[in-house]
């Protein structure tokens, strides 16, 4: 029997809130350890490829997250997952901020990851609440928490960073994201009450990997994946090497990377936040993909090959802005797709591909940066949105064919 869904909760208005805070704290934790890098390889000694490995394994610890939680939210529910994993990157939080080195550094990174990997849980609780016809526009809203987090993140490192402490001057910032998350889960306890009814529970215990082979087993399904894979492997292959491909075209330093990171984050924030709802309800969610999609390939274009400043961060922008306005309507499109009772699932199927490829992408520009040139790796992620375009309007054809109307 499909899961009921919470028709109109005493509550409801004020839990969306709070699981958008849980979204926020996540990404914070994404982003605050990006200016506190030089930290950590001069306080240990570190080598830069170590340094990169903190992101690497948050990714990593992601993608496993998303296949767990996701999974069990479907089973025991979504409030105790949340409460799980909230608690547990509060202490993640305080565990990097006493790391004695850098080795133990990664591994928390790696940790941190795993318990932040519960967006597929949050985005279980909306689908569980929401109105289908409200659906893209309140995912849409998580999108917007993604990207004030991807702001918020870097400047709350920066600002709150005291390199003049030695090891110590990295742990205010992340004492800060310890508390914020303590306030996340108290807004949870008070306002949040189970979305998932009894009957809808999923009792069985298949394993995280159950998820990803069931849906690629489903020609939608596998469809989407595939397409969040691509698309994510070319997006993070950008951002990667952004900074380092700013201060080879531009000589652009910390300040200049930063004002630009806030730029494109304000952009994300409302490209999902405020339009994604209003295009998908005037297009659908399968030309917002598609069109959303190949407009951030050309814009990754423009970026590679423009001779002006101001011309690089309007194509950024808006290359921002195209990617971002595709993936509520990709969410939407996935927990319609999913077979009643896996929304949560399949979601964190869907997010572990995006991990998985927040590990790839990286990986590859990386080599192409040192081996072929500073602006390869932007030119192989403007192409990359090509093939993902096409998977997504390949998936739409075939919800067609599904419904029986092609």
């Amino acid at each position: 029997m499909p899961p009921r869904r919470s028709s109109a909760p005493p509550d409801a208005r004020l839990a969306v809130p709070v699981l958008l805070l849980l979204v926020f704290v996540s990404l914070i934790g994404f982003g605050v350890v990006i200016p506190l890098l030089p930290f950590y390889a001069s306080v240990f000694d570190a080598a830069p490829w170590q340094v990169t490995l903190m992101f690497a394994a948050f990714s990593a610890g992601g993608f496993l997250g998303e296949l767990t939680w996701g999974r069990l939210s479907d089973r025991i529910g979504r409030r105790p997952v949340l409460l799980i994993t909230i608690l547990a990157s509060a202490g993640g939080y305080v565990a990097l901020a006493f790391a004695p080195n850098i080795w133990i550094a990664v591994l928390v990174r790696g940790l941190a990851g795993f318990f932040s990997g519960n967006i597929s849980a949050i985005q279980g609780y909306i689908v569980d609440v929401t109105p289908p016809e409200r659906l893209a526009g309140r995912l849409g809203l998580v999108g917007g928490a993604f990207g004030i987090g991807f702001v918020v993140g870097p400047w709350l490192g920066g600002v709150l960073a005291q390199p003049e402490l030695g090891a110590a001057g990295f742990r205010p910032p992340l004492l800060v994201a310890a508390g914020l998350c303590v306030l996340a889960t108290v807004g949870v306890l008070a306002f949040v009450r189970e979305s998932l009814r009894n009957e809808g529970r999923n009792f069985g215990r298949p394993g995280p990997l159950a998820a990803l082979a069931e849906a690629w087993a489903d020609p939608v399904l596998r469809r989407l994946l595939a397409m969040t894979f691509m698309g994510f492997t070319a997006f993070s292959a950008m951002w990667s090497v952004f900074g380092l491909w700013g201060e080879a075209r531009f000589g652009w330093g910390p300040k200049e990377i930063g004002f630009v990171m806030g730029v494109t984050g304000v952009a994300a924030a409302l490209s999902q936040s405020v339009f994604s709802g209003i295009v998908v309800r005037r297009i659908g969610e399968v030309t917002t993909i598609t069109v959303g999609l190949l407009l951030t390939g050309g814009f990754l274009l423009v970026q590679a090959v423009s001779p002006f400043i101001w011309l690089c961060v309007l194509a950024m922008t808006a290359a921002v802005t195209g990617h971002t306005l595709s993936q509520p309507a990709t969410s939407a499109l996935i927990s319609r797709a999913a077979a009643p009772g896996r929304q949560g699932a399949i979601l964190g199927a869907n997010n572990a591909a995006g991990s998985a490829a927040r590990v790839a992408g990286p990986v590859i520009a990386g080599l192409m940066f040192s081996e072929i040139s500073p602006h390869a790796p932007i030119i192989f992620a403007g192409l990359g949105m090509i093939p993902a375009a096409w998977l997504a309007w390949r998936a739409g054809r075939q919800l067609r064919i599904r419904a029986g109307l092609a």
